[in-house]
């Protein structure tokens, strides 16, 4: 038997080796890359693989949505940004090509969607087809607070938060659920035990570190990057209502507390005060809104929302609190057209201004203006008999949305310290007899009014 020759065993050897990497090279590129989204070809006009790479996933995403109908419209706040300095040529040219990848390509490691869950049923073959192009899925539920109230604490879960990942980027599809004051909302991203927290950069998400709140908006499709998407009709004012919208649920269990060591009064009187209150904040709301003046549940009624989600019976009033920045001088006449004639004018607009208008019976509005200091924030009061002026400290807060009597409406989202300066420590008993002199805990002489001014800063109707 003739010896083999060492040298054809290594050629063939290596050639069959060759061969073979070459076919796993082949394989990998035509089949495993469509598959997994780990390889993409360029996009028109982008500048690298890794920036193709976010178009086509999001391509992809959007082509999975609309295989299901599913709504969703952009929120991503870096690309309404950029969008809306182009807002004008991109409606005028929905149909046209771009010229490069400017907005999708850009660097981020995810982009976030919007569902209204109205329009959409949870189908399972949505995540099916998901699985089928290659995507990774992470589906986020907590509570319904919807359902929450103070006859039933419900445990019921809804979805809130999906996110969709290939390759090295991730789609953030936020839920949208209608709520009874006319507005939507979206809950906040909490993982559970069992989620892998490092599926994604969470702390990077711009939604989902808190609860929010928005108006409904209404929405255009544009041609973006050659793709197809929905998007706010105006991106600045979405963009402007998303850095303010933090949303503050009612406090139902320890409110549920509160009334088993203070039942709830249910007489006729108190029903029928509720009703009249809540009346008298909707309009106020209606016609502060229509102005474009912010205002927050301020005093007993923003007492009443924080400890026990309701109105408080025997304060006979709605309070408002309105920062001076924000007056306008057609709030008088303003609500003096929606039937709520002026009860009184104390101070000024420079010092300790404060209006009340009168309401339906004896119910009355009445709508304190808070002065910004470098350390603390004020609002004053006037003695009308005397002329003499008080001085309310509150430390400095920001605002937050809640939902009030079916009403999207601000509270101070430091309620506590807000509620504990102007109650004290004892806030959560409940105390019928108020000088509103005397009793709040952060109260001032602040001095008297001049007496050639006083026809200016007290006046009673």
């Amino acid at each position: 038997m003739q010896r083999i020759n060492k040298n054809v065993v290594l050629a063939l050897l290596s050639l069959t080796s060759l061969v073979f990497l070459l076919f796993q090279l082949y394989y990998y590129k035509f089949y495993l890359s469509q598959k997994n989204g780990a390889v993409f070809s360029k996009v028109r006009g982008s500048q690298s693989g890794q920036d193709s790479t976010r178009w086509h996933v999001i391509r992809k995403f959007l082509g999975l949505i609309s295989s299901h109908n599913i709504p969703v419209y952009l929120i991503d706040p870096l690309i309404l940004g950029l969008v809306d300095k182009d807002i004008e040529q991109i409606r005028s040219s929905p149909d046209g090509p771009s010229a490069e990848c400017k907005y999708f390509c850009a660097q981020r490691d995810f982009t976030t969607f919007a569902l209204l869950e109205k329009t959409w049923k949870h189908e399972v073959g949505l995540f099916r087809t998901a699985e089928k192009m290659g995507f990774q899925w992470l589906k986020i539920i907590n509570k319904d607070p919807r359902l929450d109230g103070m006859d039933d604490l419900s445990g019921i879960e809804i979805p809130l938060h999906y996110i969709f990942k290939l390759a090295s980027h991730a789609i953030h599809l936020v839920v949208f659920y209608e709520r009874s004051g006319n507005y939507l909302w979206h809950g906040p991203l909490r993982l559970k035990q069992h989620m892998d927290r490092k599926f994604v950069p969470f702390r990077k998400l711009h939604f989902g570190r808190y609860p929010g709140a928005y108006e409904k908006p209404e929405l255009v499709l544009v041609s973006i990057d050659d793709l197809k998407v929905q998007i706010p009709k105006n991106p600045s004012s979405f963009l402007e209502e998303m850095s303010h919208s933090r949303f503050l649920e009612c406090r139902y269990r320890e409110a549920r507390a509160f009334f088993q060591l203070y039942p709830d009064d249910a007489s006729l009187d108190a029903v029928e005060f509720r009703k009249k209150a809540k009346s008298l904040l909707h309009l106020a709301a209606l016609t502060l809104n229509n102005l474009g003046v912010k205002f927050w549940l301020s005093s007993g009624t923003c007492l009443g929302w924080y400890r026990q989600c309701s109105v408080i019976p025997y304060s006979k009033d709605v309070d408002l609190g309105v920062f001076i920045r924000d007056y306008k001088a057609d709030i008088i006449p303003a609500f003096q057209k929606a039937g709520l004639p002026l009860k009184h004018k104390f101070g000024k607009v420079e010092d300790s201004l404060e209006l009340s208008f009168q309401g339906e019976d004896d119910v009355k509005l009445d709508i304190f203006f808070f002065y910004e200091e470098d350390d603390y924030i004020w609002n004053g009061g006037t003695q009308a008999k005397s002329g003499k002026k008080f001085k309310y400290l509150f430390p400095k807060f920001t605002l937050c949305w809640t939902e009030f009597v079916e009403l999207k409406v601000h509270v101070p989202c430091e309620t506590r310290q807000y509620v504990e300066a102007n109650y004290g420590p004892d806030w959560k008993v409940p105390v019928k007899m108020w000088d509103w002199k005397s009793s709040p805990s952060n109260v001032q002489y602040n001095g008297v009014w001049p007496v050639d001014e006083w026809d200016d800063v007290i006046q009673i109707y």
